[in-house]
């Protein structure tokens, strides 16, 4: 019991004892049919190191049938890489040049999606080993019946063998924030009802704390996973972006609390339209989480509750356009006017984040709820796009000079390929563990590369000395050999994720001592070999390491940032253009919108990197995500306003006034936001937060003033009314600037040094 306690705190979940477990059953079974049975190397070294790549190497998640899928995927990939390593495998320069392209190819393709990602080092090792072994195209059926009887046995072993229970990391948080927000609207509603109650003071507090905390759950979660959490799969697509979705409603709700008070519900028409707007989006996230929670929930009951805060959206703006007329010469009421529009922008943001949310989640169990022919014709819902189009978007966006995806993706590649060259130059008995060594110590920076060389080795010499000290124990008897060999491989499979990369070193080469005394007793001497193989592999990832960005992801980090918050700015231009301006094919936000979430996926990526390099940070990552999640938030206020002018008419010459007062307001953000931009990249002095004129505020109050004083027609005000909701999403993008600063400063102290 002590020995699973401690398991159960090393590897939580059991996964890495799952994955392991089932590697020592399968592959002696496997080794002995191809050594025993067939009596044919190619076989039995195929179908061994296949089921190392298929059980060890990969731990899919998802669904059971995700996971099966995901799995057939790598064994047909994989036994195309096996042909074309072994067509590869002579002469030298093909063999460098071909493993350079592979894994150039495979590890770009991680960008695309996590499952890719999850997978390149078994797609590597189904190329490697075919490349550095000599073989013919008479050597092609024998390593292809190696590889496809070990995926066919690892296929039923995931699906038989002690299988994983569903393993969605962003569902089940996603779902606790989503219950808590709902919770934090509900509480914070009888709160205000009850005139500042103290009872319900305190259980306000309390919701609010549990909102944060759960919102805050699921961002680290998001964080957690070496690569972004998602598939190719349309319910992995829609879940993903809840992340943002959620930290942007929590962040309207703090903002609609600090503007609310105990008696506001009694004020005007407009504020118990606002209310309405509250209880409706409580209640679309109490329906949310329930459709959520289960995999192919019908989602009916939540589109019900979309459409009653729709109903409510729509009575806030029809509350605002009923407010009386402000007589000619009133003087000194834009500021009064401001006030009493102001619970209807906020409804209004409240409404737009609830409904997104809500939204995904549809498209989430619509797209579950599909027939197995129309996840074979490619149907989509919501009008969503297709793998293939999603695959190539994401992909695109990585190509880019200053895509750490793409820097890392093409060191790994010249490195292999490197490995390969001077493996085969050198003519070492063993070429493939060169290579092997180099793709298992190559990090993003040269400091955690050589952390991970003396790793390497030192655990490859420990393992030595303890393969040597069991077959001196054992002898050469070929039937203990086969008793001890399940266990080193559960104990090689546990290892890393349990004890350490060196600990999983050494036990690997226990196996692999093993391994080679079963086929061809040599004694404790093939140890020898792997140390020098291992070494020279993993000098070459140190070179490599060290000649290519040996600063690591802190300074792509710095310049992902640039690039994101300058993206993100000019789309919020585009949707303000998109509302205010002329409406023709140079105004569409689309491609602006496309590019700025590209930004933010690199950006993404970089952030993920620098989490992943060893040696202690200077600062605690809490504050320098903060930087992060403002690039999310400067997003969703663009995307606010697109869908605010969405189906609406341009804003006309009569509020030209107001147009003049939003275009100061984007060009103070614009240049704000382009020197904090500069200065990121310069590690200079960051702008100060500016407080937001009070000019611009009166000048689109006046605007207002003057189109109700002008015009009788409803659509003038309402366009009148639906610029001063822009300008107020304006004015939430300045407020971020606070929010950014600060830890921004943090990340560039912490990376300049």
């Amino acid at each position: 019991m002590r020995i699973v306690r401690w398991l159960g705190r090393h590897d939580p979940g059991f996964s890495a004892l799952r994955r392991a477990g089932r590697a020592a059953i399968v592959m002696p079974l496997l080794f002995a049919l191809g050594t025993q049975v067939v009596r044919n190397p190619d076989v039995a070294f195929f179908s061994a190191f296949g089921t190392f790549a298929m059980l060890l190497f990969v731990d899919f998640g998802g669904t059971l049938r995700e996971r099966v899928q995901a799995m057939v995927a790598l064994a047909l990939v994989g036994a195309a890489l096996v042909c074309l390593g072994t067509l590869a495998s002579e002469p030298v320069w093909l063999s460098a040049i071909g493993m350079g392209v592979v894994a150039l190819l495979v590890l770009f393709a991680g960008s695309v999606s996590s499952v890719t990602a999850s997978a390149s080092t078994s797609l590597l090792l189904a190329f490697i080993l075919p490349v550095t072994l000599p073989g013919t195209v008479a050597s092609i059926p024998p390593r292809l019946a190696g590889w496809g009887i070990a995926s066919v046995v690892c296929i039923v072993a995931v699906t038989v063998l002690w299988p994983a229970p569903a393993r969605e990391p962003l569902r089940g948080p996603a779902v606790k924030a989503i219950d808590a927000l709902a919770a934090r609207l509900r509480a914070e509603s009888a709160f205000l009802r009850g005139d500042g109650d103290a009872a319900l003071a305190a259980e306000r507090d309390r919701a609010t704390a549990e909102a944060d905390s759960a919102v805050g759950a699921l961002h680290e979660a998001f964080l957690a996973a070496p690569y972004r959490p998602t598939g190719l799969s349309t319910p992995a697509r829609t879940i993903v972006r809840l992340v943002d979705e959620l930290v942007w409603l929590d962040t309207v709700m703090t903002q609609y609390d600090r503007l609310d008070g105990p008696r506001v519900a009694i004020q005007s028409a407009t504020h118990a339209a606002a209310w309405t707007v509250k209880s409706a989006a409580a209640d679309v996230l109490d329906a949310g989480a329930l459709v959520l929670a289960q995999h192919g929930a019908d989602p009916a009951p939540l589109e019900d509750a979309l459409r009653r805060l729709s109903e409510a959206r729509v009575a806030v703006e029809a509350a605002m356009l009923a407010q009386p007329a402000v007589p000619a010469g009133a003087g000194g009421v834009a500021q009064e006017m401001m006030t009493t529009l102001d619970p209807g922008f906020r409804a209004q943001e409240l409404a737009y984040a609830a409904a997104m949310v809500g939204r995904n989640i549809v498209l989430t169990a619509r797209a579950e709820r599909r027939g197995w022919w129309q996840r074979m014709l490619g149907h989509q819902p919501g009008g969503l796009s297709g793998p293939v189009a999603a695959a190539a978007e994401r992909a695109s966006g990585f190509v880019v000079w200053n895509s750490v995806w793409l820097r890392n993706s093409i060191r790994g590649a010249i490195a292999l390929a490197l490995a390969v060259l001077l493996a085969k130059l050198t003519g070492v008995e063993h070429s493939f563990w060169v290579v092997l060594g180099t793709l298992s110590v190559l990090r993003s920076n040269a400091l955690s590369t050589g952390q991970n060389v003396l790793r390497g080795v030192l655990g490859t010499v420990v393992g030595v000395i303890l393969g040597a000290g069991l077959l001196l124990l054992i002898g050469k008897e070929p039937v203990v050999l086969w008793i001890v060999l399940p266990i080193g491989i559960l104990i090689a499979g546990v290892a890393p994720a349990a004890i350490s990369f060196a600990a999983g070193q050494a036990a690997f080469t226990v196996v692999l001592v093993l391994l080679f005394n079963i086929i061809a007793p040599t004694g404790w001497t093939v140890g020898l070999i792997r140390i020098e193989d291992v070494a020279l592999g993993c000098a070459v990832s140190l070179v490599v390491g060290a000649l290519f960005w040996p600063r690591g992801a802190a300074a792509s980090l710095r310049r992902a940032l640039s690039d994101a918050y300058r993206e993100s700015v000019q789309y919020l231009e585009s949707a303000v253009a998109y509302g205010v301006g002329q409406r023709d094919a140079s105004s569409d936000p689309r491609a602006q919108e496309t590019r700025a979430a590209a930004a933010s996926r690199r950006l993404d990526d970089a952030f993920r990197t620098y989490l992943a390099e060893r040696g202690a940070k200077r600062r605690p990552l809490a504050e320098v995500s903060a930087s992060v999640t403002g690039v999310a938030g400067v997003r969703q206020a663009s995307d606010a306003i697109v869908e605010l002018w969405r189906g609406q008419p341009a804003a006309d010459g009569h509020t030209a006034e107001a147009k003049e007062a939003l275009d100061e307001a984007l060009a103070r953000l614009r240049s704000w936001y382009a020197e904090l931009a500069d200065q990121l990249l310069a590690r200079g002095v960051l702008p100060e937060p500016r407080p937001a004129d009070p000019a611009m505020v009166q000048q689109l109050a006046g605007a207002v003033l003057d189109s109700q004083r002008t015009s009788a027609d409803m659509h003038d005000t309402a366009t009148a009314v639906r610029l001063i909701w822009t300008a107020d999403y304006l004015e939430v993008v300045s407020r971020l600037e606070t929010a950014i600063v600060a830890p921004v400063g943090v990340l560039s102290d912490d990376v300049s040094r």
